[in-house]
Formats: structure tokens, C-alpha cells, sequence
């Protein structure tokens, strides 16, 4: 009998791994195929449009996608949402806006997800750096939502769909609510948390929003809505209070003009005029003439621009000019190792630790785009920076749309913090969570019991009731952090605990509210950081270090498989498939911060998180 099981399992795996090979190398024909099908690098044509065409969502930082899975994902139909770099669009403006091949600049926007205001205010900046040239700037799109009109409003002309329409909403929080669910089903949520501010685990408490919650995101959420209307009111001739009567009106303006929201949007003052896209596209023809291949206006996209202008060689800086290194985090904070995407405690500090072991780093500027993680994994990398500064480097951290909780717990011991205006950030608390199933495993009939040798040899099992020593020892433990939280805010802002305790308790500010505060330095981009972190170590002449991880093996031999270049490109055409925002985004958008629990592996059960996304 024994030998008869060895046989069938044998005969599984081997089939296991022969059905395994067959996809791998499936998959590895498809590249190869994809490869040779590619057109190779393409030439800017003189007297074209570049068309700047964001698909997907704008970010900072691409997240890891292994070419194999990605490629088994696009088979099933099951692929992550779409990425443009954000700073794929600022450089291929720049790289155009002196370019005398390109006579015109095209927003195209009807492919964008989502974007974040410091994003959209960034992109926004490198569009009216570009209209400088002289160059004219037009959008086009069948409709347009909140964030792909704010990126259009830039244009000289912004041009819309007769089917079209604009529909601006504000900013908003929503969130989703279980405990009505999980008492249904018998779950013990045990929370442990300090802040009452802290909204992160109020889904699992309540059915709905706390007055205290309410209260703290109306507050940011205006200064962000503030400051977006007064840039779009700017940039189409209006006032703030204009686009207030657009919103607060909708329905008896489209009921006055018979339904049509495009001529509503004209009407406005919202759109310059409307055209068809065969409209539209003949009257390009006559500005840039026919491509004889596509039949339409002849024009190319910002990502074969970028492929085209970019050479093949790089040429490393001189190892010997001092550098300011930059080193990006982006995600949700996790202890040990992670990619791209996600910021792994261990990965994030072996950078810094890389970095500082340069002796021509003179400065770094930690980029931060995260509403925090794991309270452990936050400190490990806080540590990292700090042993930076002890070696006397120079260390500015540069907030992106939010830097909260986590975010700004890694930033804390900055020399300088800088932020926008509209960062998301402060959420200074931290909370445990703990869910026990007795109730519903008892009703199963399931039932978990045994002896150990201490009274807390089995301290925490989720098929039994959390005793209460335990419960008062998770809880003192969270108190602890929060002390170390506020404790390490208060040293390196100069301020007291009671003054840190009063604007902490894990309540989200702005980041024109947060500098106000004393919780950030100066307000302005990336490139201002990077700027201030040089002339703080007295740099006059100096480079710029992108610091990124070190490929794995596995990467390494994708690498060597086909060069890089090509496997780049071909990546990134994978991903670039073009797919409007559709209910599964919407979905996935609004689930995002509880989908983020699964990452969750703090090894003292203590977060430091934030889900302060806008909708």
C-alpha cells in the first residue's frame, strides 16, 4: 500500500512539474516572439506632436512585476492595474520642450486611473514648464473625471466629445464597515490602539464613521479641495467660487440644458470647444499632416519618445563628484525583505546602510509615498538614517501625496522635512488588532484545548478567547510605542511631548497645516528637496543617486536571457495595455486599505498606519 502512494505521488508532481515547464517555457516563447516582433527604437519624426498619454495610475515608483507572472496574468485576464512613471512624463516634457522635432504637446487622458494631488501638481508644474517654448498645448479626451481634468486644465485648448461630459465631485472618505458582519459570525476583534484620532481600525468597531474621524479628514480633505480649485480656477480663467456653483448647480444646469453635459461643460467655461474624435483628429492632420502608416495625425507617444532620445550606452557619472543620493519608499510598510511596491523594513535599510558606506554620498533624500505599516519595520529603517547623520551625511526626507503614520515615523529624524502643500500626513498613533473565530469554530463544533508549561505558553490563539493578562499586556505594549512614537517626534522637532501629544493622537493634517504645526520644515517638490539637501552639505557641484535594489538571481538571469533593453521595452508595453478605469478599479480602490491587512506581519502586533487615501 505504502508503495502504491509513492506511486500515485510520484506520478503527480511529475505531472505537477511537467505542466509547470510547459507554461514556463510557453511563456518564454511569447517573450522571444514579443522581441522579435518589436519595432525596435523609434525616430522622432521633425514637425510631430508628442503626445503625453498616461495609462493607468501616475506613480513614483513602479511596482515589481515579475515578467513570467506578468505574462501568465495577461493570458488569464487577470492583470494589477496599469502604471506610468511620473517621472517618465516630467522628463519626456522636458526633454521636448527644446526638442525643435516636436511643434506641439497632446494630453490624452482618457486611459488614467488615478493620480494624487501632489502628482497631479508636479505633472502640472513640468506642463507650464514646457509651454514656455512657445509651443501650443491641447487636450483632448471623450470625458473627463476629477484628476484627468485637472491635468487637461494645463492646456492652452482643452477640447472634449459632444458625448462627453465633466463631473466634479470634491474629495471624499468612505469607508467600509464590518462590525455589524463580524458580530453576525461571532468574531472577537480585540483592538488595541492610543489616539483617539485613530481611525485606521474603526471598520472592525463600528458601523460607521466616528464624529472624531468626520471631523479630522473634513479638515485636510478641504485644504486639499482648496487648494485644487484655486490651480483649476487658475488655469481655466475662473474663480474657486465658479467651480462651487458648478458642483452645488449639476443637476438644474443639466436639466436646463436638456441633459447635455458637454454642452453644460461649454457652457461653463469648463471646455473650449467640442469636436468628435474624427473631428478632432482631422483637424490635427492639418497642424502635424498624415501618418501614411495610421491614417491619423502624425505624432508620437511619450513613451517611444523617451525610448527614442535615450541612448543605448549610459555613461556613469564621475565616481569621484559628490553625490546626493535618493532612495524611494512606496507602499505599505512590512518588516524583512520586499520589491518594488511594497517597502520591506530589511530591503529599505540595507539601501540606506549601501548608501552611507559611499564615501562620495554627501547627502541623502528619502522619498516617501506611504501611509505607514508596521511600527517595527519603520524603526529599523529609522535607525539606518540615523546611523547615516552620525556619519555625518545629510539626510532630507521628501513627502509625496501621503506620508503618514509609518511615513512620517521614518522621516521624523530628518534634518529637514519637506512636504507639498497637499501631502497627506501626521496620523501620529499606533493600534494592535487581533481577531479570535471560538465563537465560530464552537458552533462548528470545533474546539481547540491542551496544557503548557507556563501560563503563557500559548498566549494568543485564534481559536480561543484572548485572556485578559494578555490582552492588558498587548494593550501596555502599544502604549509604550505610542510614548516612543511621540517621544522621538518631540527630540527631533524641538518640542515637547504635550506638544506633540496635542496635534498627534493619530489625527491626518495636510501639509500646509502640518508645517504650520512644526511637523514639516518647508513646503515644496522633490527636486526642492534634493536642492536643500545639497546646499546642506554644502554642495555647490554634485550628481544625483538613484539608489535601487539589487536584482535577484532570478532577475539577473531574465536580464541575461535578452538584454536589458529589449526585456525593458517589451515590459513595458505589456503593461501600458490601454484600459479605461472601469468598475473592477473602483472596486479595488475602495477595498484597498483592507486588502493592505494581508501584509500585515509586525512581529509586536504594533502598526503605524494610515488609510487616508482620497476618492
Amino acid at each position: 500500500m505504502t508503495k502504491l502512494f509513492k506511486s500515485m505521488w510520484y506520478g503527480l508532481d511529475l505531472t505537477r512539474k511537467i505542466f509547470l515547464n510547459v507554461i514556463f517555457f510557453g511563456v518564454l516563447v511569447f517573450i522571444v516572439i514579443g522581441i522579435s516582433n518589436s519595432d525596435g527604437k523609434p525616430t522622432v519624426e521633425k514637425g510631430i506632436a508628442l503626445v503625453l498619454a498616461p495609462n493607468g495610475n501616475i506613480v513614483e515608483q513602479l511596482t515589481y512585476s515579475d515578467p513570467v507572472d506578468k505574462a501568465l496574468q495577461e493570458a488569464t485576464g487577470n492583470e494589477d492595474a496599469p502604471e506610468t512613471l511620473l517621472y517618465d512624463l516630467i522628463f519626456a516634457l522636458d526633454q521636448a520642450k527644446d526638442d525643435d522635432r516636436i511643434t506641439m504637446l497632446v494630453i490624452s487622458t482618457s486611459y488614467l486611473w488615478g493620480v494624487g494631488m501632489t502628482k497631479m501638481q508636479d505633472l502640472a508644474v513640468a506642463i507650464e514648464d514646457f509651454k514656455t517654448s512657445g509651443k501650443p498645448v491641447i487636450a483632448y479626451s471623450d470625458y473627463y473625471s476629477q484628476g484627468q481634468y485637472f491635468i487637461a486644465s494645463q492646456a492652452d485648448e482643452v477640447v472634449m466629445n459632444p458625448q462627453g461630459g465633466i463631473f466634479l465631485t470634491g474629495f471624499s472618505r468612505v469607508g467600509t464597515y464590518f462590525k455589524g458582519m463580524l458580530d453576525n459570525l461571532g468574531v472577537n476583534v480585540h483592538v488595541f490602539k492610543v489616539g483617539k484620532f485613530k481611525s485606521a481600525v474603526e471598520p472592525f468597531l463600528r458601523n460607521n464613521m466616528s464624529d472624531e474621524a468626520k471631523e479630522a479628514n473634513l479638515l485636510w480633505m478641504g485644504d486639499l479641495w482648496q487648494d485644487f480649485k484655486i490651480d483649476l480656477a487658475k488655469n481655466r480663467g475662473l474663480t474657486p467660487n465658479d467651480l462651487d456653483s458648478y458642483i452645488e448647480n449639476y443637476k438644474e444646469s443639466l436639466i436646463e440644458n436638456k441633459g447635455d453635459s458637454a454642452v453644460m461643460a461649454l457652457n461653463a467655461g469648463l471646455v473650449d470647444r467640442l469636436a468628435t474624435r474624427i473631428e478632432f483628429r482631422d483637424e490635427m492632420i492639418e497642424k502635424t499632416g498624415m501618418d501614411s502608416k495610421t491614417k491619423s495625425f502624425r505624432h508620437i507617444s511619450h513613451q517611444k519618445y523617451i525610448k527614442a532620445i535615450r541612448s543605448p550606452i549610459s555613461f556613469p557619472a564621475n565616481p569621484n563628484t559628490p553625490k546626493v543620493a535618493v532612495i524611494t519608499t512606496k507602499g505599505t510598510i512590512v518588516d524583512g525583505e520586499a520589491k518594488e511596491g511594497t517597502i520591506g523594513g530589511d530591503t529599505i535599510a540595507r539601501l540606506i546602510r549601501k548608501t552611507r558606506n559611499n564615501k562620495n554620498v554627501k547627502a541623502i533624500v528619502l522619498r516617501v509615498d506611504s501611509g505607514g505599516g508596521s511600527a517595527f519595520a519603520s524603526e529599523v529603517i529609522r535607525e539606518e538614517l540615523v546611523k547615516a547623520q552620525a556619519d555625518g551625511i545629510k539626510v532630507v526626507a521628501s513627502m509625496g501625496d501621503v506620508a503618514a503614520s509609518g511615513g512620517y515615523w521614518i522621516s521624523a529624524s530628518s534634518d529637514e522635512i519637506w512636504a507639498m502643500s497637499t501631502t497627506i500626513t501626521g496620523s501620529i498613533g499606533i493600534f494592535g488588532m487581533l481577531p479570535t473565530f471560538e465563537k465560530p469554530l464552537n458552533d462548528f463544533g470545533i474546539y481547540r484545548d491542551g496544557v503548557g508549561t507556563t501560563k503563557y505558553s500559548n498566549p494568543v490563539d485564534v481559536g480561543m478567547p484572548l485572556s485578559d493578562d494578555v490582552a492588558m499586556m498587548i494593550q501596555t505594549g502599544i502604549d509604550s510605542g505610542y510614548q516612543k512614537f511621540i517621544g522621538l517626534v518631540a527630540r527631533s522637532r524641538n518640542m515637547t511631548l504635550e506638544e506633540v501629544d496635542k496635534i498627534a493622537q493619530g489625527r491626518v493634517w495636510s501639509g500646509k497645516r502640518a508645517k504650520d504645526l512644526g511637523l514639516v520644515d518647508q513646503l515644496g517638490s522633490l527636486n526642492d528637496a534634493i536642492e536643500s539637501a545639497a546646499k546642506l552639505a554644502g554642495l555647490d557641484n554634485y550628481d544625483i543617486l538613484n539608489v535601487k535594489r539589487k536584482l535577484t538571481e532570478n532577475e539577473k538571469f531574465l536580464k541575461e536571457l535578452f538584454n536589458q533593453s529589449q526585456v525593458e521595452s517589451l515590459m513595458q508595453e505589456r503593461q501600458q495595455a490601454r484600459v479605461k478605469p472601469n468598475i473592477k478599479s473602483k472596486l479595488f480602490s475602495q477595498f484597498k486599505g483592507l486588502m493592505s491587512l494581508t501584509e500585515w506581519n509586525d512581529p509586536n502586533n504594533a502598526y503605524v498606519n494610515c488609510f487616508c487615501e482620497i476618492q
